[in-house]
């Protein structure tokens, strides 16, 4: 068997900063200006379809 070489490939990421904002009564906030424990609760919401 022949031993096949790897080829490193090298890719520039581009990261860009996205804010996330969520509905609370009626109009939009961001959720990076709430408190920690808001934004714990935020991550433990679950996302419901309704057909």
């Amino acid at each position: 068997m022949e031993k096949v070489k790897e080829a490193k490939t090298t890719k520039k990421v581009l990261k860009v900063p996205v804010e996330t904002y969520s509905r609370v009564v009626g109009y939009f906030r961001p959720v990076q200006n709430w408190n920690k424990g808001k934004k714990e609760e935020f991550k433990m919401r679950k996302e419901f379809v309704i057909k």
